[in-house]
């Protein structure tokens, strides 16, 4: 049975045209020249939370890109090297997390309360 909650999701990522936050990377990512932003939004006490906007801010705090959580609470940016902002938004509440990335695969989570 699918939850009212990965019904949102599933629509709110078909509707932002976003690639399926939860799916692997694609195998022609070469991670020796890409940076690659992932991770998990939870709610306060631990649960992942589905359908919420994660916001990509450069430095200076300008928007760059926008996707949608997966299901489980999951999210992708492809970015360059260097400090980027994290903002998520959500029915449980706003989050914010900075991410100096470098080359590879750059893991973290962010929490909403």
């Amino acid at each position: 049975m699918t939850t009212p909650t990965q019904t949102a999701a599933s629509t709110a990522a078909a509707g932002c045209a976003a690639p399926d936050q939860a799916a692997p990377l694609p195998l022609s990512v070469d991670l020796e020249k890409e940076t690659v932003i992932t991770g998990v939004v939870q709610a306060a006490g631990g649960d992942p939370v589905a359908g919420a906007y994660v916001r990509l801010l450069d430095r200076s705090g300008e928007f760059t890109a926008e996707v949608v959580t997966s299901p489980a609470g999951q999210f992708r940016f492809f970015a360059a090297p260097g400090t980027w902002q994290l903002r998520a938004l959500s029915r449980f509440g706003n989050g914010d997390a900075t991410v100096t990335a470098e080359r590879g695969v750059n893991q973290l989570s962010l929490t909403v309360a």
